[in-house]
């Protein structure tokens, strides 16, 4: 129970990472806010958290919003010592045929909506002097992949401030952190992935496979904990390996030292 007596508000909770986030917390003893665009789905997904877990409706872009869930945070649990910043939106289009309406909506859903609740809720820890705040970012925030000019630029972004609010909150005992996903094998994956997506996938991955939402959460729980209170400002990449990956090749040492022998000879 490394998170007995905590409260937490998990956005985007509704289902995927979010739902396996919100009930990794639950099991670990916390008090969640689920919190989703979706009012059916995320109140469905809270009623599964046998009472440990109420829900509420929110679209993080909006500022009355998400007043109003730090508020329904606070009337239901006296406090917020964790926030999970999950919610965001996603868009694969080539950056000559983005138009500025779908690039701004993006950004304004996953870069602003990422402020704004961090923003609300780090006014109210700061006067507790305790906090631990998670931001899901993505390795189209670190890499340059195709179509992801908008997603992947307030992913980066969402990345960057992670750091700035680290370094401003720190004398608070507010820690703030981010994971960085590869591939995770939620229902929205395997729905929109086909079977080269995933191919690309295997291949570039040095475990070879998706992760699980439930990986996910293991590592926003160790954040969210106190055996993380002297990490902050950095960024966890949960990916096999996606991001440390260089050329990948099956290698035969003995065929190697045969042609550099050979090679050696010929020169």
């Amino acid at each position: 129970m490394r998170l007995a007596g905590k409260v937490a508000i998990v956005t985007g909770a509704g289902r995927g990472i979010g739902k396996a986030i919100s009930a990794a917390i639950a099991r670990q003893g916390a008090s969640v806010v689920m919190s989703d665009r979706d009012e059916d789905v995320v109140c469905g997904a809270a009623a599964e958290l046998d009472g440990s877990a109420i829900a509420a409706r929110a679209d993080i872009s909006s500022d009355s919003d998400v007043a109003a869930l730090v508020r329904r945070a606070i009337e239901a649990f006296g406090k917020i010592d964790i926030l999970v910043n999950n919610a965001g939106t996603g868009a694969t289009t080539l950056f000559l045929e983005s138009s500025r309406e779908e690039f701004e909506r993006v950004v304004r859903i996953n870069l602003t909506g990422t402020f704004l609740v961090s923003q609300a809720v780090g006014r109210k820890m700061v006067e507790r002097k305790y906090g631990r705040i998670v931001n899901i970012v993505s390795l189209s925030g670190q890499k340059g992949g195709v179509g992801r000019s908008a997603y992947g630029s307030s992913k980066a972004g969402v990345e960057l401030l992670t750091k700035v609010m680290a370094v401003e909150l720190a004398d608070d005992g507010i820690t703030v952190n981010a994971i960085a996903p590869g591939p995770v094998l939620t229902e929205v994956a395997k729905a929109m992935h086909t079977l080269e997506t995933r191919e690309a996938y295997h291949r570039l991955i040095p475990q070879r496979r998706y992760g699980e939402p439930d990986e996910i959460a293991a590592a926003t729980v160790f954040l969210a904990s106190d055996e993380a209170r002297y990490i902050t400002g950095h960024t966890i990449n949960v990916d096999g390996g996606f991001l440390a990956a260089g050329l990948m090749f099956p290698f035969d040492p003995s065929t190697a030292t045969k042609l550099g022998q050979a090679k050696f000879k010929a020169g």
